[in-house]
């Protein structure tokens, strides 16, 4: 991990092609704009947790009689 000190205008360069901007700061809010490739995803962390924790659960199914369902109709 990387801990940085930036003050308002100053960059952070990531690679050859992300660049993290801070734009304003209020209080113990910090704006920021992230300059990256459309192919990239950015997610704010919350948003990211959410996500891979829905995907988590999608992967592992809580109800095992929807396998006997099909045990009994032959497809498994």
């Amino acid at each position: 991990m990387l801990a940085l000190t930036r003050k308002v205008g100053e960059r952070i360069v990531i690679g050859d092609n992300i660049v993290v901007t801070v734009v304003s700061i209020k209080g113990d809010n910090i704006r920021m704009t992230i300059e990256a490739p459309k192919e990239i995803k950015i997610y704010r962390g919350e948003i990211f947790d959410a996500i891979a924790a829905e995907n988590k659960q999608a992967a592992v199914s809580n109800d095992l009689s929807e396998l006997d369902v099909l045990k009994v109709l032959g497809l498994s």
